[in-house]
């Protein structure tokens, strides 16, 4: 064998030993998984919770004022419609009279309550009779009752050119048998309110 033989399966050798070498070269270490930090994740879910729990309190509130809303302009609303029936309730009279009984000064002791709290509201007064009695003479007793009325309110404080009076005399029954229970309904002041009624405010009446 000559030297260029024995050269080449040593070379060989070498080449094969490298390329072995090369095939299990070891894989590179994992990379390090990140702990987990529960501290972190707890906190979290703390701060959803409450931001949560302060979005359902705003949330709350608001329903809260809506209603509370609610119930006050309810109540306005009530007080007020309690009102214009309070200055509406007739007042009634004797047969033959204009004089005002205690039970129709205490109505108009209401009505003055709510007119003094209520400056720039107005009524008229109507005054009514039953049916006994000439046209004449019933539209004047009417009159007499208007005024009656105008008188005691204007009286307790309450200027006169806010009080319109009016007679309808027999004109204008509420009832209309001829019994004396009719007669009763029918001698009467009504109260109508001309001016203001859009802007009355609550009052105590009592």
């Amino acid at each position: 064998m000559n030297r260029k033989t024995r050269v080449a399966p040593a070379l060989l050798v070498a080449i094969a030993a490298s390329a072995a070498a090369a095939c299990h070269k070891p894989a590179p270490p994992p990379a390090p998984v990140q702990a987990v930090n529960q501290d972190s994740i707890d906190a979290a879910n703390r701060a959803r919770e409450d931001s949560m729990r302060a979005e359902q309190a705003r949330r709350d509130s608001i329903a809260r004022a809506e209603a509370d809303a609610a119930r006050m302009k309810a109540e306005r609303e009530a007080a007020i419609n309690e009102m214009k029936a309070t200055l509406a309730q007739p007042v009634y009279f004797a047969f033959d009279s204009d004089a005002l009984s205690d039970s129709s000064q205490a109505t108009l002791d209401k009505k003055l309550a709510i007119m003094n709290g209520n400056p720039s509201l107005r009524i008229r007064v109507e005054g009514n009779t039953d049916a006994r009695g000439s046209d004449e003479y019933n539209m004047a007793l009417g009159q007499r009752r208007a005024a009656s009325a105008k008188r005691y309110l204007t009286q307790h404080g309450i200027d006169d050119s806010r009080i319109d009076i009016i007679s309808y005399g027999e004109e204008r029954p509420v009832a209309s048998g001829n019994d004396d229970a009719s007669y009763a309904q029918n001698r009467r002041d009504n109260f109508v309110i001309t001016a203001g009624a859009d802007q009355l405010q609550p009052v105590a009446t009592q």
